[in-house]
C-alpha cells in the first residue's frame, strides 16, 4: 500500500530529534525538541483549489521546514508521518 496526497497536499517524514545538546549533554525522549525539518515523501497533483491555479513547487525527496505545529500526524505502516498544505511550507533547504 502507498500514501498518495490529494490537491495540494505533501506527505512528509520529520528528520530525527537531537539526542544531545550542543555541549554534549545527553537528552532524554520527552526533553527533545520537535524537529521542523522533513523530508518530503509524496506530493498531490495541485490543480484548481478555491478557484485559484496552484502549482507544485515542492518535490519528492526535498527537504522543507515547516511550522511545529502545522499539519496532521498518522500512523501508517508502523511509521509516523504528517501530511500538510504545500502553502504549510516554510522554505527548502538546499
Amino acid at each position: 500500500m502507498k500514501i498518495e496526497p490529494l490537491f495540494d497536499r505533501i506527505v512528509i517524514k520529520q528528520e530525527e530529534a537531537e539526542q544531545t545538546t550542543a555541549s554534549g549533554i545527553l537528552l532524554p525522549g520527552n526533553a527533545q525538541e520537535k524537529p521542523q525539518v522533513a523530508t518530503v515523501l509524496a506530493v498531490g497533483p495541485g490543480g484548481v483549489i478555491d478557484g485559484k491555479e496552484i502549482e507544485m513547487v515542492v518535490s519528492v525527496g526535498d527537504k522543507i521546514l515547516y511550522p511545529k505545529y502545522a499539519g496532521s500526524e498518522f500512523k501508517f505502516g508502523g511509521e509516523d508521518y504528517i501530511i500538510l498544505r504545500q502553502s504549510d511550507v516554510l522554505a527548502k533547504l538546499k
